[in-house]
C-alpha cells in the first residue's frame, strides 16, 4: 500500500486536519497516524498536488526523501511515547526505536544527530520536559506522580533535569504558568 509521510503532525488534532484534507482531495486512506498516511490506492497527480498544497498552507509538509522520513518517524515515536502512552514500565528508548523503525540504533542516532544537530536523547528529554510543563500547568498531579508517570527514577532527578533544561525549578515554573510552554512541533 502506498504511504505518505507528513512533517509536523504532532497531535490528534493534526491527524483530524490531515484526514479532512485527504477527503477534500478525494484521497482514501486506510490509516492516518502521527506523521504517516497509509493509502488505499495510489492517488492521481492532481489529487496529490491538491492535498500537498492544502497541507502546506496549514503548516505541514510532505516528506519524500528516505532520511527525512526516518527522522520524522523517530520524532513521532518519541512524541507518542512521551505524550500519549502512560505505561509505568521503564522503556529502553534505543530498543523501542530500533524495533519500530527496523534499523540499528547507531544508524538512527548518527542520522538524527547529523540532520537535527542534536541527539535523540536530548530530543527525548526536551519532549519529557514539555510534558512535565503541561502536567504542572494542569495542576492535577503532584511532582511525585509526574515523576512516576514519566518514568523518572526520583523527584530529585526530574527536578534537576527540569532546571537544567529550563533554568527554573518545577515549583517556580508552576508559579509562572503557561507562557513558558512550547508547541510540540517547535521542540
Amino acid at each position: 500500500m502506498p504511504t505518505l509521510y507528513i512533517k509536523n503532525m504532532v497531535c490528534n488534532r493534526c491527524i483530524m486536519v490531515v484526514e479532512s484534507e485527504l477527503n477534500k482531495a478525494g484521497i482514501i486512506a486506510s490509516l492516518v497516524k502521527l506523521g504517516e498516511v497509509v493509502l488505499e490506492k495510489e492517488p492521481t497527480e492532481e489529487e496529490l498536488q491538491q492535498f500537498t498544497s492544502a497541507i502546506e498552507s496549514l503548516g505541514f509538509e510532505r516528506i519524500d526523501d528516505k532520511k527525512s522520513r526516518i527522522i520524522e518517524q523517530i520524532k513521532n515515536k518519541i512524541i507518542h511515547l512521551v505524550h500519549y502512552e502512560y505505561n509505568a514500565s521503564k522503556i529502553n528508548l534505543s530498543e523501542v526505536l530500533s524495533s519500530h523503525l527496523n534499523h540499528d540504533y547507531n544508524y538512527l542516532s548518527n542520522l538524527f544527530s547529523e540532520v537535527e544537530g542534536t541527539t535523540i536523547e536530548k530530543y527525548y528529554i526536551a519532549q519529557k520536559i514539555e510534558k512535565v510543563k503541561e502536567l504542572l500547568v494542569y495542576d492535577e498531579l503532584s511532582l511525585s506522580e509526574i515523576a512516576d508517570r514519566l518514568n523518572y527514577s526520583s523527584v530529585a532527578y526530574l527536578s534537576n533535569q527540569f532546571k537544567k533544561v529550563t533554568g527554573l525549578s518545577p515549583s517556580h515554573f508552576k508559579q509562572i504558568g503557561l507562557e513558558k510552554r512550547k508547541p510540540l512541533d517547535q521542540i
